[in-house]
């Protein structure tokens, strides 16, 4: 089939019978439930937009010859490599970086599995193999994939066996010749609007026989029996773009999901039962420093975005003579710089994992991860304390339009913008900083791989600090020296 088009992408949503949940009620059709429809229209810009610059978005299959995704692609060499970081901020900047769960995410994990498919082959040959196959149809399907990795928050002082059922969590409750049967429930798919889902551990699990039944890894198909997505509650509100131009265009939704005794085929099983493989296997194969990259870009877009968007709020109410503006401006500014510069120097230092996959180098990658969480509520908060009051006196679409019109276009005139344009341009910034779509986002972000606090302790323990420990302990060591010479030196 090849790389699909946004007209293929509606038509599978419309016809693949996936159990989604949402308000009580399960949705028929997620191409036309309100609250959702527009995060489809939106998921299928994406598959369109690679077909309007195919020479950066595509590639010509090695199986086929049929031009697929380039995020997809299994990269040797640099320019390989590069090429597909083009592609990724492309997409990431359709969408502003608000739809943080695009396909290329989770396209970029299959791609480093199958590519490093022999980690996976140590376990059972039969792992690598499937691995590789699933790359392959995912690929020549141009699939779009959700994930789940968390356990849900029950009990978190206790491991998944000890919670008071040992099935809250999904662990396996049956093995056959066939396949596992998975009972419990996972957090957290984002991007439920999709066609499979990729369960794999948090790489959390303990060493333990208990924990062996919550060790595994698969990808299978959303419409799978028994398979269930109970969404949040949608943050589109169902109305025009003009009153919420991010929330009805980008809801990506998250859901938890729940895993009815749902077999997976051995054909499409990953991991089992080995606790450190599972806790080492995106490391290993270098999933997450790919996935990673797509994160960078991600961030880029999103402060562009951002950046963009103050600079129109600070001409259209005349406030670039104030220092703090300034200030706050070049804040953003400095984020954007650090995230471009995380992505270059993760891609010009790449080099070969054991596999001869191509891999982003994972320092400046873990840095940016590390640091965006942090940096992104401040982004919005600087959105908030520039709008200030403006973000919550703007009038909708339907005050513009009603009895009251000729007063709006009088009293909400800017420095340098008519009412016209002033209105849309702030509630654009309410909709970033204010409304239930930009809280979500900015929770979103500050956990976007995980408490940061113990991401920053896998960073204090994961990263070699010792050549800078002993460049100053050589420098300490020298004047040491050099003080005790000079006190030889005057007792003479």
């Amino acid at each position: 089939m090849g790389a699909r088009h946004g007209n293929d992408v509606i038509e599978k949503l419309k016809t693949q019978p996936i159990e989604l949940w949402h308000r009580g009620q399960r949705v028929a059709d997620v191409t036309a439930e309100p609250g959702l429809s527009g995060g489809v229209r939106s998921l299928a810009e994406l598959y369109d937009l690679q077909w309007r610059a195919p020479e950066a978005m595509l590639f010509a299959s090695p199986d086929t010859g049929n031009l697929v995704g380039r995020s997809f692609m299994v990269p040797r060499t640099l320019d390989e490599l590069q090429s597909v970081g083009t592609m990724m901020l492309r997409w990431a900047r359709h969408t502003f970086g608000m739809m943080g769960r695009t396909p290329d995410y989770l396209n970029r994990a299959l791609a480093a599995f199958a590519g490093s498919a022999d980690f996976l082959g140590q376990l059972d040959p039969r792992f690598a193999d499937n691995a590789r196959r699933c790359h392959a149809h995912a690929r020549e399907n141009d699939l779009c994939l959700t994930h789940t990795l968390i356990n849900p928050q029950s009990n978190r002082n206790a491991g998944p066996a000890r919670q008071a059922d040992p099935f809250l969590a999904a662990r396996v409750k049956a093995e056959t010749d066939a396949g596992l049967v998975i009972q419990g429930a996972r957090m957290l798919a984002t991007l439920p609007i999709s066609d499979e889902i990729m369960v794999f551990p948090s790489t959390l699990l303990k060493a333990t026989e208990e924990d062996a039944p919550y060790a595994f890894g698969f990808a299978i198909s959303n419409a799978t029996p028994g398979l269930k997505f109970l969404c949040r509650e949608t943050v589109d509100y169902g109305r025009s773009v003009y009153d919420h131009p991010l929330g009805s265009r980008f809801e990506e939704l998250d859901a938890v999901v729940i895993f009815d005794e749902v077999f997976v085929p051995w054909e499409r099983v990953f991991l089992y039962r080995d606790v450190a493989a599972c806790n080492q296997a995106y490391a290993a194969t270098g999933a997450v420093a790919h996935m990673s990259h797509q994160v960078v870009c991600k961030n880029i877009a999103k402060t562009e975005f951002i950046l963009g968007l103050v600079s129109l709020m600070i001409s259209a109410i005349g406030i670039e003579g104030f220092q703090h503006i300034h200030e706050k401006t070049a804040e953003i500014w400095c984020t954007l710089e650090a995230m471009k510069a995380f992505k270059r120097a993760a891609e010009v230092d790449a080099a070969p994992n054991a596999y001869g996959v191509m891999t982003p180098a994972w320092d400046p990658l873990d840095a940016a991860r590390n640091m965006y969480p942090r940096l992104y509520p401040r982004l919005v908060e600087i959105v908030q304390q520039v709008g200030a009051s403006g973000l919550v006196s703007m009038p909708t679409l339907a005050d513009v339009r009603g009895p009251l019109k000729d007063d709006i276009a009088h009293y909400y005139q800017a420095a340098r913008a008519e009412a016209r344009d002033r209105i849309p341009l702030f509630r654009l910034a309410w909709d970033t900083a204010v409304s239930a779509f930009g809280s979500r986002q900015v929770l979103y972000e500050r956990f976007y791989f995980g408490d940061p606090v113990r991401m920053a302790g896998a960073l204090f323990h994961g990263h070699d600090r010792q050549p800078y420990m002993d460049m100053v302990r050589e420098f300490l060591q020298r004047g040491i020296a050099s003080a005790a010479e000079a006190e030889e030196g005057s007792g003479q």
